[in-house]
């Protein structure tokens, strides 16, 4: 029997299928290019920054962007500005955790930890549940976090695996609660601060409401992953990904608190240096919204600390030599989402080549006048969800959007704390949805998950957090969100 190798295994099934989503995206993306008409809005300098002027729009000739370089166009977004900043930092940030996910897998010290924190809570395993979904939530809302949660996600999965749930349980409390906790934000710069100010609104205005609608949403997502954990414990054949968690729940074992730590000093030493650095992360992630520079590092400085304790904590452990062999098997398992990363970038890469998003923005400018300020407000959602397909960065898309739909708001009627909010949500719910997200690719990575198993799955959430959202947007109309 071959040995089991360590970290997280990419399958080749779950690798092809997700190849099979983001290419056909990409000819998509490609094929508007040829049948949209190329158009082009000025960019203005305002406050140091560059946005849309909305009465600048005109059709210009076609850029040349041959067919062929839409299969080259994985390769190229490495060389642009987005890839220099984002995909690459994106890229090495993987590797990393992939590595030291091996180590820490192979050195056993995650089901160390896991077994501590389920012996402090003494068996309450659903108050847990609810204790760490709505932290993960919190960092999202609060302290305006997404994809730098990422090298806590494997504790959470060992987690859900010790404590008789899936690897969907674990994805739900930890990566998807941050999602929601941003996409509810309560403040956030990147989606609700930066909307606001290009707005005129007053900064992290309004917040009273948003803290209404966090508490409804981390109810419904609390009672979502609850239900669905307490199914899965009771008929573990129900789980959607029954089969391919096999393997992974091996490693962590029933239900059951062996405490290695009280029994192995060299397991203590470990999860002492390892919860060292898990707590350096979560200070560099806190420290985020008060230290500007740590905005531009945050990414690679978690992957990089994680990486130096998970390694440090698998040699104190005792795994010597095989350390190495497991570091090794992560990096390899963890490399197939690379190319999945380059692919889903191009997304966006082709239509901005093929210079139509500026002409889809300005028919969605069109279709905006002489609707009701509710109908208008959710066309503004709907909007972002469709941009949010193509340009995942929730800063990029607000410079895109907000300096053409404000004033399409104001002739509507619909207040632009309103518009703010439409945004926001349609920035943010999709991003654990849609496969050209780096976040959602990088998770999945790191799990045993299939693209379509977790699409059919969180969709089951996104319906009630939608609902809610457009209620929300709704009683704003009737009230008058504002200040204006």
């Amino acid at each position: 029997m071959a040995e089991q190798k360590s970290g997280a295994q990419i399958s080749t099934r779950a690798f092809l299928q997700a190849v099979a989503i983001i290419f056909l995206l990409m000819m998509v993306s490609g094929i508007l290019t040829l049948v949209i008409p190329a158009g082009q809005y000025d960019r203005i300098k305002v406050d140091g920054r560059e946005v849309i002027d909305p009465a600048s729009f005109q059709y210009v000739a076609k850029p040349d962007f041959p067919i062929w370089r839409w299969f080259t166009s994985p390769f190229e977004v490495l060389a642009t500005p987005d890839g220099l900043t984002k995909v690459v930092p994106i890229i090495v940030f993987i590797l990393l955790v992939g590595t030291a996910f091996g180590i820490m897998d192979r050195s056993g010290i995650l089901q160390a930890v896991i077994a501590r924190i389920v012996k402090t809570f003494g068996g309450r395993k659903y108050t847990l549940l609810l204790v760490v979904t709505f932290v993960f939530m919190a960092l999202g809302s609060f302290f305006w976090i997404f994809e730098e949660v990422i090298p806590l996600v494997p504790l959470i999965l060992g987690l859900a695996y010790y404590l008789g749930w899936d690897s969907l349980t674990g994805l739900g409390m930890s990566i998807l609660a941050t999602n929601v906790g941003f996409s509810t934000a309560v403040f956030n710069p990147f989606t609700i601060g930066i909307a606001q100010q290009l707005s005129g609104l007053p900064l992290y205005s309004g917040a009273g409401p948003r803290v209404i609608l966090f508490v409804v949403v981390y109810g419904i997502l609390a009672v979502f992953i609850s239900r669905y954990a307490r199914k899965v414990e009771k008929k573990p054949e129900t789980s959607l990904v029954f089969e391919e968690d096999k393997a992974e729940k091996i490693k962590f074992g029933s239900y059951n608190v062996d405490d290695t730590m009280s029994t192995n000093p060299k397991m203590k030493n470990a999860a002492i240096f390892l919860g060292v650095f898990f707590a350096l992360i979560l200070v560099v992630l806190i420290a985020i919204p008060f230290v500007e520079i740590l905005r531009d590092i945050a990414l690679p400085l978690t992957g990089l600390l994680f990486v130096i304790g998970g390694i440090g904590a698998g040699l104190i452990s005792g795994a010597g030599k095989s350390a190495w062999k497991a570091a090794w098997d992560g990096f390899v398992g963890i490399v197939p989402a690379v190319p999945l990363l380059m692919m889903a970038a191009s997304v966006k890469h082709i239509i901005s080549s093929g210079g139509i998003l500026d002409t889809v923005l300005h028919w969605a400018n069109n279709g905006l006048q002489g609707t009701s300020p509710f109908t208008a407000a959710l066309m503004i959602y709907g909007l972002t969800l469709v941009l949010e397909l193509f340009i995942t960065s929730g800063s990029a898309k607000a410079f895109l959007l907000i300096p053409i739909i404000m004033p399409l708001a104001d002739l509507v009627g619909v207040n632009r704390q309103i518009a703010v909010s439409a945004y926001t949500f349609g920035d943010g719910f999709s991003n654990m949805v849609y496969p050209t997200n780096a976040a959602l690719l990088i998770t999945l990575s790191l799990t045993v998950i299939p693209f379509p198993k977790w699409l059919r799955w969180v969709l089951n959430l996104w319906v009630w957090v939608i609902l809610a959202t457009v209620a929300f947007l709704g009683i704003a109309v009737l009230t008058h969100y504002g200040p204006f």
